[in-house]
């Protein structure tokens, strides 16, 4: 498996990996995370415009699409219910999604451990009822540090990982 940037050739598989995250996530008790046209073609668009947007590629398939870049992210400015573990430079996943064929192959821990490798002070954010991705989040030894508002004012459960 290999970590490089979203081209515009990636988009439409993007796209359908986005799709079927949020039918995975809606079947899976998490109706609530992405709304039903979010993340969509724009928004990886944006991220390969942006230059942070990546995939995780294994033999010319594509298994995860996700955002991984610089902060400060405003969203992080604020933590509640606990603390940061550094107030250090850290980069930020968002939108991470794996490929329904991919699931159980480690491909987002993958993600993770190389993102790490680049920039080994992250943070990350899902919400409250994606179980599975808290798993994945603390198996890739993330540490649960509070809950943040997103713009929309949701909460979401706020992760760092640092050395």
């Amino acid at each position: 498996m290999i970590i490089r940037k979203t081209t515009a050739n990636d988009v439409l598989a993007a796209e359908k990996i986005y799709q079927d995250a949020r039918r995975f996530m809606r079947e899976n008790g998490n109706p609530t995370q992405w709304w039903d046209t979010y993340p969509n073609r724009d928004t990886v668009t944006k991220d390969i415009e942006d230059g942070v947007g990546y995939v995780c590629e294994d033999e010319g398939e594509i298994l995860a699409v996700f955002m991984f870049g610089p902060g400060p992210d405003e969203t992080y400015d604020v933590i509640y219910d606990g603390a940061w573990l550094n107030d250090e430079p850290y980069s930020v996943i968002h939108r991470i999604a794996v490929a329904e064929n991919a699931h159980g192959r480690g491909v987002a821990g993958f993600c993770f451990s190389e993102c790490f490798k680049r920039f080994p002070n992250l943070k990350i954010d899902t919400h409250e009822d994606n179980v599975p991705m808290q798993r994945a989040l603390l198996r890739a030894g993330f540490e649960r540090c509070g809950i943040i508002h997103i713009a929309t004012g949701d909460e979401r459960v706020a992760f760092q990982k640092c050395k």
